[in-house]
């Protein structure tokens, strides 16, 4: 919104700068309409201009610069040989002006697609880097928000660094959280609570980072993008998105995985206490859950259930949704030897 409040305070200002050239130079413009008309016409060329680029960074502007020049340069040392002696003056004018244009397009796109590497091969013993730049940045994606655990990492120091929220991915919350499926939206409002969350963290600074690459066309693709525009590390729980981002050499957490390496290691023979919530699905069992979602099935135990019980792990089945431990109660157990 305050982009916009500049932008039109910008085209009143070139209005009203038209206007006063039109009265204190009518020679250039006849009338202070036309002179409004053309101070407003220009104003709203540059502010369509700045919509255009909408999304194009100071790190790429200083690139596309050093390209341009690069090729001035080149085109001035083509220019300089003797390859042109013979044309004509007027002809001489064309192939220079082609010369500039060519080399300087070059130039600008090979440095653009460049990266800090190409420079520094360029001109030796200089890195394009910030010293006041934090080492570790966290770019969060909309999955890992709505998550949850990402708040727990960064609450109890395990997660160090700035943490980075694009714009786009705070767009996409307020989308999901107003749809009109109910699960959709109570998950879009479980990741704006966890966003409040975070601001109001003090261990890590929260920044939201405005770039948005309008020529892509998902936000998966614009996550992408800008974790690697910073050099930074992508958190996410989407699979398929940090497959994508380790092809492209981006570094990215993956929490569910994590979460799943930090579970503790059940073996035969260990005692657990949990809840019986339910009857299982062969004669006599019970079931139960641990506090990381593991389901254990309990023999002989259908009379205890809704009550807090001690049982002794039998055995682990691994299926495709995680792992079933079979148990029995630790006191049948100890009867029964």
């Amino acid at each position: 919104m305050s982009i916009w409040v500049i932008r039109i305070f910008f085209m009143s200002l070139c209005t009203l700068a038209g206007y006063a050239v039109s009265q204190y130079r009518p020679e250039i413009i006849e009338g202070g309409i036309y002179g409004m008309m053309i101070g407003f016409g220009l104003g709203g060329t540059l502010v369509g201009i700045d919509h255009m680029l909408k999304g194009f960074s100071l790190r790429a502007f200083s690139a596309a610069t050093f390209g341009l020049a690069l090729g001035a340069i080149a085109a001035w040392l083509v220019d300089r040989t003797e390859l042109f002696i013979y044309a004509d003056e007027k002809t001489r004018w064309v192939i220079r002006l082609g010369l500039f244009l060519g080399f300087g397009y070059v130039g600008m796109i090979l440095a653009m697609r460049s990266n800090k590497e190409d420079f520094s091969l360029i001109i030796p013993y200089v890195r394009f880097r910030s010293q006041s730049r934090p080492e570790n940045i966290c770019v969060l994606d909309t999955s890992a928000i709505i998550d949850g655990r990402i708040a727990d990492l960064i609450e109890s120091g395990f997660l160090e660094g700035t943490v980075v929220i694009p714009r786009f991915v705070l767009k996409e919350l307020q989308l999901v959280s107003d749809s009109p499926d109910p699960i959709k939206r109570a998950r879009g409002r479980r990741g704006l609570e966890m966003l409040n969350r975070l601001q109001k963290n003090p261990q890590n600074e929260i920044k939201i980072h405005e770039a948005d690459f309008v020529e892509e066309c998902d936000v998966d693709s614009k996550l992408v993008r800008l974790t690697k525009n910073l050099t930074g590390k992508l958190y996410t729980t989407d699979y398929n998105l940090g497959k994508v981002a380790e092809l492209q050499g981006i570094v990215y957490v993956n929490i569910a995985q994590l979460a799943l390496l930090l579970k503790p290691a059940i073996v035969p023979g260990e005692i657990l206490n949990l809840k019986l919530t339910r009857e299982g699905r062969e004669k006599g069992q019970a079931v139960g859950y641990l506090p990381d979602g593991t389901m254990v099935v309990v023999n002989a135990a259908h009379a205890r259930i809704g009550e807090q019980v001690r049982v002794h792990v039998q055995n682990l089945v691994q299926t495709g949704a995680g792992v079933i431990v079979f148990a029995e109660l630790a006191e049948s157990r100890a009867e029964a030897a």
